[in-house]
This record gives C-alpha cells, sequence and structure tokens, in this order.
C-alpha cells in the first residue's frame, strides 16, 4: 500500500505516486463494479467504461471538490431484473435515467428548503427496513447460482456447483476478515480470482463441469467501443427505478457525510448537497444511455483514502481513466464475462447478506426504538411485503397495465405508514 502524508483534495501527486495510487482504487472498485452488470445481464466493459467517465463527470458537477469514485450500484440490482424481466433492459435503462433526473430534482429542492422534508419523509426506520429487503430481495437469487446448474430457479442441484460457491465464498470472507492494508480493501476481487481457478480446476476433475470456455475471448476483436444504447420509458420502469432511488439518495448523503470526515471538509456546505447529487444523478443517467447500470459513490474507495491519506481528486480521475482505457480492451472484457455462475453465487451469498446487514447498521445506529409500536409496525410491515413478494397491480387500459412490486411497493408503504401514524406512541 502506498502512502503520502494527508494529500488534500486539490493537490497533484507526483507521476510517480499518482499512477500507482490511482491503480490502487481501480483494484478496490474493481469487483463490484463488474459484478452488477453480470448478475443483471448488462456489459461489465460498458460497465468500466461509465464507471470511469460518470466518475469525471461527478468530479467536473463538484468543482473537483470531492474525492469519489462512481461504480456500479448493488441497490438497483432488484429494479434492474424485474422491470428488464418483464418489458426487457431498455425499458430498465429507461427507469435508470428517471432515477438520474430524479436525483438532480432533489437536489434542487435540497438547495432550495434544505433536508428537512427528506428527514421526515425518509426516516431511519424506513430507510433502514428498505435497505434490508433490498438484500434479502436478492437472496433466492444468490442461492440459485450457488447451488444449481445454469443458476436459474428451475436448475438441478449440483454439489460440484455449490462447492466451487462455498470456495469462492470461503476465501471472500478470508479476506475480508483478516487480510490488511491494501488486500482489506479487494475483497471481492481475491474471492473471484480464487474461485475461477477452483472451477478450472474442477473443470479438470469433472469434464462435465466444464464452465469456462475461451472461445468468446478468442472471437472478440482487440480493441473496441462501447455501444450507445436506446433506453426506452414506460410508468412501470420510470416508477420502480425512482422508487428505489428515494433509498440510494440517502444512502448519497451518507457516503458524502463519511467522505467529508475522512478528508476533514464538510461537502454538505462546499460544494454543496445539490452538486453532489446532481453528479451522482447525471452519472446515473450518462450509465444508463451507454448501456451501463446505475452509478453510486463507492466505500471500497472511501476506505482506500482512509489508509493511505490521499484524498487527491487528481489520484481519483486517475482511476477513472484507466478504468475507460480497460473498457476498450474487447478481450479483457471478453474475459470478465466467462466468471462462472456459481463464482458469481459465492460471492453474491456475501455480498446480499451485506446490503440487508447495511439496514440493520442504520437502524442500530441510529437509535431506532423498537419498543414504539409505530416503528416496530413500519419495519413489520416493509419486511413482509419487500421479501414476500408483495405487489401492487392493475390495468389503466386494455394494452397498458400498471405494477409495483418488491421493493419500490414496500418502499412506498412504508414512507406512508411513516407519514400517517401518529410519533411517540409507545407499548404499555
Amino acid at each position: 500500500m502506498i502512502h503520502h502524508e494527508n494529500m488534500g483534495p486539490r493537490m497533484r501527486p507526483p507521476v510517480g505516486y499518482w499512477i500507482p495510487l490511482s491503480i490502487q482504487h481501480v483494484f478496490a472498485m474493481f469487483g463490484a463494479t463488474i459484478l452488477v452488470p453480470l448478475l443483471t445481464g448488462l456489459n461489465p466493459a460498458t460497465a468500466l467504461f461509465t464507471a470511469g467517465t460518470g466518475t469525471l463527470l461527478y468530479i467536473i458537477l463538484t468543482g473537483a471538490k470531492v474525492p469519489a469514485f462512481l461504480g456500479s450500484s448493488f441497490a438497483f440490482i432488484p429494479a434492474l431484473i424485474s422491470v428488464s424481466a418483464v418489458y426487457g433492459m431498455p425499458y430498465a435503462l429507461g427507469g435508470a435515467v428517471a432515477a438520474g433526473i430524479f436525483y438532480c430534482l432533489v437536489g434542487t429542492i435540497i438547495k432550495v428548503v434544505g433536508t428537512g422534508w427528506l428527514d421526515k419523509a425518509l426516516p431511519p426506520v424506513v430507510i433502514g427496513s428498505v435497505i434490508v429487503v433490498i438484500g434479502l430481495n436478492l437472496a433466492p437469487t444468490a442461492m440459485n447460482m450457488a447451488m444449481k446448474i445454469g443458476g436459474g430457479a428451475d436448475g438441478e442441484y449440483s454439489l460440484v456447483i455449490l462447492s466451487i460457491a462455498a470456495v469462492t465464498l470461503g476465501v471472500t470472507v478470508v479476506a475480508n476478515s483478516f487480510l490488511k492494508g491494501f488486500f482489506s480493501t479487494i475483497p471481492i476481487l481475491i474471492g473471484l480470482v480464487a474461485g475461477y481457478v477452483f472451477t478450472l480446476l474442477m473443470g479438470m476433475f469433472f469434464p462435465a463441469y466444464h464452465l469456462i470456455t475461451f472461445q468468446g475471448v478468442k472471437d472478440a476483436p482487440w480493441f473496441g467501443f462501447p455501444t450507445f444504447a436506446v433506453p426506452r420509458f414506460n410508468v412501470v420502469a420510470v416508477l420502480t427505478f425512482v422508487i428505489v432511488s428515494l433509498a440510494t439518495i440517502c444512502e448519497h448523503l451518507g457516503d458524502t457525510l463519511v467522505t467529508g470526515k475522512v478528508v476533514g471538509q464538510d461537502f454538505y456546505k462546499n460544494p454543496g448537497l445539490h452538486r453532489t447529487l446532481a453528479g451522482d444523478g447525471l452519472a446515473t443517467a450518462w450509465a444508463a444511455f451507454w448501456g451501463g447500470p446505475p452509478n453510486t459513490t463507492y466505500g471500497e474507495n472511501i476506505g482506500v483514502m482512509a489508509i493511505t491519506r490521499v484524498y487527491s481528486v487528481w489520484v481519483i480521475g486517475g482511476a477513472a481513466v484507466i478504468a475507460v482505457i480497460l473498457s476498450f480492451f474487447r478481450k479483457f472484457g471478453a474475459l470478465i464475462q466467462t466468471i462462472p455462475t456459481p463464482v458469481m453465487g459465492g460471492i453474491s451469498m456475501l455480498l446480499f447478506g451485506i446490503i440487508a446487514s447495511s439496514g440493520l447498521r442504520t437502524i442500530v445506529e441510529s437509535g431506532v426504538d423498537y419498543k414504539d409500536k409505530r416503528n416496530l409496525t413500519i419495519s413489520s410491515v416493509i419486511f413482509v411485503i419487500g421479501i414476500g413478494g408483495g405487489r401492487l397491480a392493475f390495468a389503466l387500459t386494455e394494452d397498458v397495465h400498471f405494477e409495483l412490486a418488491g421493493v419500490a411497493f414496500a418502499t412506498v408503504i412504508g414512507i406512508l405508514l411513516n407519514l400517517i401514524f401518529p410519533e411517540n406512541r409507545r407499548n404499555p
């Protein structure tokens, strides 16, 4: 791990430090950034391109004052999967564009009236419960990938598939728990590599489970440019993504606050939340137009800054440029797509659980009192609707149908319960 004593956001390190420091940030974001497109059917090379260019866009919109790397958002995975399954991926991308625009709208409102209204509509009991639902909603997906041939719900159970997922999970857990310094920031990448190598070995001993083929890598050109996507819009996709973005906006507020504490500056005031939200939102909309997943500020890279004490925007920008360069190597992108499903399942078992656990952490650290019937009721209803597959569906016309399901429906109900129920009603 390369250190440099307290380098502020505006400072530019010498080239000899700059490039290695930027490469460290690329490693930190890499595993999570490519995992989201692999889970949702998007192109990981495109995700690298949109993460890099989205980060550069964020840096420009925040006046190069906030050292934040933007990568693929896990919170939108359920929305991407559900909307694309029903309407097709172009509509899911359209929903992501709408979510990005909604970020900008919320940023404008915050600039005018502050954050009080957001705190009232989305207190920790609602946001924490919704984040738990986001993680647990994905649990069946992770287990299918980790146990069944092909990774689908209808696939056949296989002990070999489970063993690959278990090795991947085990290595990732050990790396996350016991490694120190720089290696503690890349447990996902370490787990992916270990699971990949183990899959190759299993293919040698069990030819029927030869899961990795390099034909796609051979056929891919060495270089290429990302393909521009054509997002499409409908009411269901737009509302689904906008509602889910209420939770991710609150995550953005938390990440910005943590980044400010690490750096020692108040980014809520300078450049202001309206500008950080606008940067995040426009980066998300930009990513969707290229066929990439929605973006979000990355805690992994905040961790790298905390360890290195280098808070330079130049270093973050350098990492963004490296990500863009990598995205042009088509054989590299094709190689990423050879990662087997059970390896992704092993990683997902941890990551999706971490999402749910972060929701619990939000609830605990915010001091939510479950002796209060109000809080207990709100969380209980959100959990059952979100995890149980609750949905609201009806036909507007013969050809136009409206549906809110899962996370989006649970979020709406949680907000309504929070606004309707009186506060401070405790058990006798």
